[in-house]
């Protein structure tokens, strides 16, 4: 009989270690998550902001020489991702692979001009640059027109920020939360041991000796649901870098060992602070409360 309680008493603790590991290790990996947006959001921002393409339509007449200048001045700027040349003849293929016909059998002629499209370096693209940069590159003679969407960059450059600060106050709220689950489940893991805390107390352990083997024991179930957060928030990661290669996630080590020293440094913390205000409590009722 006593060993068929002690079984079911061992069964219990893990079930309740179990619980608290899972419980930590969940909200961890979503404090991850969104810890890694945070430190990426610009990186996310400046990627779409680098797909927006000037172009750069030039005159029939334009020499040669006036081009291969141009581009080659463009592709020195220091507001130039890159300036890629594209003749009348190679936007026309392309335009009629994208409609399925080619229009320019059907016309006679290619109403189409050479142009260099142009990606800028995320830091110029800005409405007030942007406008700055067409402007002087309409001023040349051997330039018939510079188009880009610019109701698009006001768009953009308007939810990078909103979408900046959403996320801050989306990581703030979560942190809340994730101290308040990771509270709740140390409270309730100790709960069950009120009465034990309370005997130790009665017979005069002191308060500091009674929350060491809690404090420790909990201590190091975070640093275990802190590690499986880390794991699956490393898979992650690289599954998004594997997919998304262009975001580039691992040329930048330092923001993700800042990512996951804070996640781990984050579980420990708070795993300390619930355990010893959670037995603190337990220490100062009395004993007729516990039955409550």
């Amino acid at each position: 009989m006593s060993q068929y309680i002690e079984r079911y008493q061992r069964r219990k603790l893990i079930s309740s270690y179990f619980s608290v590991v899972l419980s930590i290790a969940l909200v961890l990996f979503l404090l991850g998550v969104l810890g890694l947006l945070v430190l990426n959001t610009k990186k996310l921002a400046d990627h779409f902001k680098e797909q927006i393409t000037i172009s750069v339509f030039l005159k029939d007449n334009a020499k040669p020489v006036e081009i291969d200048q141009l581009q080659k001045s463009l592709a020195l700027a220091e507001y130039t991702k890159t300036a890629e040349y594209i003749s009348k003849e190679d936007a026309a293929e392309q335009y009629s692979e994208d409609i399925g016909e080619n229009f320019v059998e059907f016309l006679g002629y290619n109403p189409l001009q050479n142009s260099i499209d142009i990606h800028l370096k995320a830091d110029f693209v800005s409405p007030e640059q942007i406008e700055q940069i067409a402007g002087d590159l309409a001023s040349k003679t051997y330039v018939e027109e510079v188009s880009y969407d610019k109701p698009l960059i006001e768009l953009l450059n308007d939810n990078a920020r909103k979408i900046s600060l959403w996320i801050l106050v989306a990581c703030a709220i979560f942190t809340v939360i994730a101290v308040l689950l990771i509270n709740s489940s140390i409270r309730l893991s100790i709960y069950s041991k009120r009465f034990i805390i309370k005997t130790m107390q009665m017979v005069g352990a002191t308060k500091t000796f009674i929350r060491r083997p809690f404090i420790w024991t909990n201590i190091k179930l975070g640093m275990v649901g802190a590690v499986v957060a880390l794991i699956a928030l490393g898979i992650l990661i690289y599954y998004i870098n594997k997919n998304f290669p262009e975001l580039n996630l691992f040329s930048e080590y330092m923001i993700l060992i800042f990512l996951f020293v804070g996640v781990f440094g984050l579980g420990v913390i708070i795993s300390w602070a619930s355990t010893h205000f959670a037995t603190q409590r337990f220490l100062n009722l009395r004993t007729d409360d516990l039955y409550y």
